[in-house]
């Protein structure tokens, strides 16, 4: 069964254009998910694996 990929600073579900998917900068191992809105207003993520944060 698959989830829904959500937005890592809002927790919107990602559906549709304007979100961007990439893996933690630090270790790699976790896809990090961002929507639109958290990416033009610059809301801070946190990795659940290794705790980096980024904008």
């Amino acid at each position: 069964m698959a989830t829904d990929k959500i937005c890592s600073s809002c927790g919107k579900r990602l559906i549709g254009h304007g979100n961007t998917f990439f893996k933690c900068p630090k270790c790699g191992e976790v896809e990090i998910g961002r929507c639109e809105q958290c990416r033009d207003q610059s809301v801070p993520y946190k990795c659940p694996n290794c705790g980096f944060c980024g904008p």
